[in-house]
């Protein structure tokens, strides 16, 4: 195999994101190489002003991969992105794939081409986000047309995790463990036939959604990073068969549609 020759997807993570890059690796194995790119640290500053500023300093940022020739680009942040709604964050990745010369797909985007590519109207969403961000979230899934079941709140720390959750759990997606991931679910009586969407890039969720397939074999499950990995080898024509698990069931539904 020459490496050198595989096809190459750019990531841009946020600064403190521990979890992106050992996903998209872990997934695309030997199909992909990934070359990451990180948004710049804000001190001081609110969640919503950062992510405002991720989202101003974006177009500009991918100019730090320079003359490298990339086949598509993933924007592994979710949370900055919800805040454009559907229409608006289709329109910036478009924007950002004429500049950058190849596709540009925010990981929103990927989890709506994954939607479309399953046939799912519907989905449960599992957030680890603070509460007024997680409605931004499913406001912006509603815009695109899909149906929100119910909503699983994952705080990182102690505190109700129920709608009525306010400032009391502390939410942080980066340092959510799997046992708490499968315990908020379990805690739940989802629809059968309702698929789970595991929003955000930081949140690690491959040991819980190995777990959860043992479990439910039958039931969809994606995240921002899974739905990245698989628009990521669609749009860079990787034909050969996915080598992770999760990927490779991912692929087959979409194939059956």
């Amino acid at each position: 195999m020459d490496l050198f020759s595989l096809p190459r997807l750019g990531v841009v993570v946020p600064p403190e994101n521990p979890t992106a890059e050992p996903e998209f690796n872990y997934l695309l194995g030997t199909a992909m190489n990934v070359y990451t790119s990180r948004f710049p640290v804000t001190p001081g500053v609110g969640l919503r002003a950062m992510l405002e500023t991720y989202n101003e300093v974006l177009p500009a940022l991918l100019g730090s991969f320079g003359a490298l020739r990339l086949d598509a680009v993933v924007v592994a942040c979710s949370a900055s992105h919800y805040l454009l709604g559907p229409e608006g964050d289709r329109a910036f990745c478009d924007e950002l794939s004429e500049r950058a010369g190849c596709p540009v797909r925010s990981s929103t985007q990927a989890i709506l081409t994954a939607c479309e590519g399953l046939g799912l109207t519907r989905l449960t969403l599992v957030s680890p986000y603070q509460p007024w961000l997680t409605d931004t979230s499913r406001a912006f899934w509603e815009r695109a047309g899909l149906t929100v079941d119910e909503v699983v709140l994952v705080p990182a720390g102690p505190g109700t995790a129920g709608p009525d959750a306010g400032g009391a759990a502390h939410f942080d997606p980066y340092v959510v463990t799997t046992g708490t991931i499968l315990r908020h679910i379990r805690e739940r009586e989802l629809p059968a036939d309702t698929a789970l969407l595991f929003t955000g890039t930081g949140m690690g969720t491959l040991a819980a959604l190995a777990e959860l397939v043992r479990q439910e074999p039958r039931r969809t499950l994606l995240t921002s990073n899974l739905a990245s990995a698989w628009w990521a080898r669609r749009v860079a024509g990787v034909t050969d068969g996915a080598r992770h698990p999760l990927l490779r069931r991912l692929e087959r539904a979409s194939v059956r549609r």
